[in-house]
């Protein structure tokens, strides 16, 4: 049990964990007593998306009905969402009245939601399946995808058949890697995440994550627990490293936007908004505003890779 007099985490018996989820500020700023249970976070998952989906719906007919149309939705990925709520903020001040609403679920719930016209704009963090490709795809930023540890692990570097072993439940002792003779906590993103499915297709391949990980439904969940466990190991979005975790080097290549834009560290995945068609109005006049040299210029100040060169307009290759 862990507990710093704020929140307690614990986990029982049955392998379920609780949590106050004001403790995990993006996923959740509410503090209501959460549960998180390995074995039924799928389900959950899939449940909240379909009554995000049905309040979508609802708000987005709301906004179709309104003759200002001065509501947008944008949905999906937890690891673009604390980004997008930046954007959206800074956008709103330009546009007095404009409401911008930035909803999580993950990247296949975001491309759902354009799908069926719950959001205007999408989120992905990962690339389209080929059924998913009828939609349009705007890239607005890359990101690397950082192998976090806690700061007082003595692992700095990794080679990827390493975290690969490890993920997969082949290496359980951090002894194996010369680390403390301590069994380690593998805590992975839920099926469905464009987090996980960017580490499933650059690390994984074919191989699947051992079932003894604790899945987790946001980065935000997955850094906390790291940065509360000593022995534990997980992945998020490089933009969301902070001081609690530590990022560890991948075949002796630590990730960074210089090594990123070299090619030299291997995982880097897209930044994706979606629309249905070509975006026009406010949901054009809002990814047109995230591509601007006012947003790319600072993107690097967050962790994330530009697409765009300052003043150019130019894609970055």
């Amino acid at each position: 049990m862990v507990s710093d007099g704020r929140a307690v985490l614990k986990k029982s018996h049955s392998g379920c964990r609780y949590f106050k989820s004001r403790e995990f500020p993006l996923a959740s700023r509410s503090s209501v007593l959460t549960k998180s249970c390995p074995s039924r976070n799928k389900l959950l998952s899939l449940l909240l998306f379909f009554i995000l989906l049905s309040l979508g719906l609802g708000s987005f007919s709301s906004c179709r009905s309104k003759s200002n149309g001065t509501e947008i939705i944008v949905a999906g990925s937890t690891s673009i969402q604390p980004f997008a709520d930046r954007w959206a903020e800074l956008f709103m001040e330009k546009r007095p009245g404009l409401v911008i609403n930035v909803q999580g679920g993950g990247s296949s719930a975001g491309i759902q939601s354009v799908k069926m016209g719950a959001a205007q704009i999408g989120m992905s963090s990962r690339e389209l399946k080929e059924e998913e490709k009828d939609l349009n795809e705007i890239e607005i930023a890359k990101d690397g995808l950082a192998i976090i540890v806690h700061p007082t692990n003595f692992i700095s570097n990794l080679t990827i058949e390493q975290v690969k072993s490890i993920f997969a439940g082949e290496i359980t002792n951090w002894k194996t890697l010369n680390g403390k003779d301590k069994e380690i906590t593998v805590v992975v993103r839920e099926e469905g995440s464009g987090t996980r499915g960017a580490f499933q297709e650059m690390v994984m391949g074919k191989t699947r994550i051992t079932k003894r990980a604790i899945v987790e439904d946001s980065n935000g969940t997955v850094r906390e627990i790291v940065s509360r466990d000593p022995e534990s190991i997980g992945f998020i979005s490089l933009g969301l490293v902070n001081e609690k975790v530590k990022a560890v080097a991948l075949n002796g290549v630590n990730p960074t936007e210089e090594t990123i834009l070299k090619k030299e560290y291997r995982l880097v995945r897209p930044f994706l908004f979606l629309t249905k068609q070509a975006p026009t109005g406010l949901a054009k006049e809002f990814i047109d505003f995230v591509l601007s040299d006012e947003i790319q210029s600072k993107l690097s100040e967050e962790g994330l890779i530009p697409v765009r060169k300052a003043s150019g307009g130019a894609k970055i290759p």
